[in-house]
């Protein structure tokens, strides 16, 4: 029997795939699925709004401030989308090597 052969954390496929799922996800009506991840992302919109505003006139606090906490707020949702497409690509990309191995094998 041949040992299991493991593959690579980030493969080139899978992580451009992830990518562009990230930024797919971040449709509201699949942030909802998780509220948390959701509340987040009106965190996000809503700090960006407030920076421009601040840019614009006098605002809550001074603009960088605002737009370093809209940064960490996008930088978040976006890394947990892209977490989340990673582990659903293995997931596939696992499934797809088990359906192989299935076909391929032969009975004694």
């Amino acid at each position: 029997m041949k040992p299991a052969r493991s593959r690579p954390l980030f493969e080139a496929a899978i992580v451009r795939r992830a990518a562009l799922e990230s930024l797919l996800k971040l449709d509201p009506r699949q942030q909802l699925r998780n509220p948390v991840m959701f509340v987040v992302l009106v965190g996000s919109v809503l700090t960006t709004a407030l920076g421009l505003q601040a840019l614009a006139g006098p605002g809550e606090a001074p603009a960088g401030f605002i737009f370093g906490i809209s940064v960490w707020l996008w930088f978040t949702i976006l890394f947990a989308n892209f977490a989340e497409a990673m582990a659903e690509g293995r997931g596939k990309a696992q499934a797809e090597t088990m359906r192989r191995a299935r076909t391929d094998l032969l009975a004694k």
